[in-house]
């Protein structure tokens, strides 16, 4: 069930809303799908910051991960 709101927008967020309408979207299409895009940032961002939680965590991964460096080092020319 959709359900109506009422925001107030400032300069900032009227300036983006035209924006998103020039593209050919309804002003509730274009609120929408700025919302969607917005959350799902975010979650992304959380997923991102838990698997480089997990990565660095990971005694195996990190020995590997310098084992990989120290190998790249060793192929370096030298300055």
């Amino acid at each position: 069930m959709a359900q109506a709101i009422s925001v107030r927008l400032d300069d900032e967020a009227e300036q983006a809303l035209r924006i998103l309408e020039a593209t050919g979207l309804t002003r509730s299409e274009a609120i929408r799908s700025a919302l969607v895009k917005a959350a799902q940032t975010l979650q992304d961002r959380d997923h991102l910051v838990a698997e480089v939680a997990a990565l660095e965590a990971d005694a195996f991964d990190r020995s590997e991960m310098l084992a990989v460096a120290e190998l790249m080092e060793s192929l370096r020319a030298p300055h």
